[in-house]
């Protein structure tokens, strides 16, 4: 049976984004979000960037999460390329430990706005969650496969912290 078409795409600025971005393709993966992933590189592969932007609605995207570090500007260039909905994810640098990146994604101008996660792994995570609620709205199984994801996290968690005493125990 062939797969999906993707609805979310993950795009980073270079391969070694992919340790953080990783954790954005599990999570859709897990919810069962048809999704893709690509390198397209703000400044390395602008024409790259133009092409993925233009041509991302027509093929069925609906919400791109980007992961850029240093100066990020991959999510804000994104946004100011397509209508669709742009979540930014900071990979965390070795100079200013994303810092740099995170500020980058969240001051955006009036009229260009990008969803700006948290620095890293939770970030990335968190973009994925968040594609996956804004998908919800309009998509019964997205919707169902979140809040089995939700039930699970909640039920993981212990009520006491001493050993010996499970989750809601």
């Amino acid at each position: 049976m062939a797969s999906a078409p993707p609805i979310v795409g993950i795009i980073m600025g270079s391969r070694s984004d992919w340790e953080t971005m990783r954790h954005a393709a599990d999570t859709l993966g897990r919810l069962a979000v048809p999704h893709e992933t690509r390198i397209v590189s703000a400044h390395r592969t602008p024409h790259r960037l133009v092409a993925y932007a233009e041509a991302a609605r027509g093929r069925g995207l609906k919400i791109i999460i980007a992961g850029a570090g240093g100066a990020a500007h991959l999510p804000g260039m994104m946004a100011a390329l397509t209508p669709l909905p742009v979540l930014g994810v900071p990979i965390e640098s070795h100079a200013l430990k994303g810092l740099d990146s995170l500020l980058s994604i969240v001051q955006m101008p009036g009229g260009v706005p990008v969803g700006a996660l948290a620095i890293g792994k939770p970030g990335a995570i968190n973009a994925a969650l968040l594609a996956a609620a804004i998908l919800a709205l309009g998509d019964s199984a997205v919707a169902e496969a979140l809040d089995a994801w939700r039930h699970a996290q909640t039920a993981s968690v212990d009520e006491r912290p001493e050993p010996g005493h499970p989750a809601g125990g």
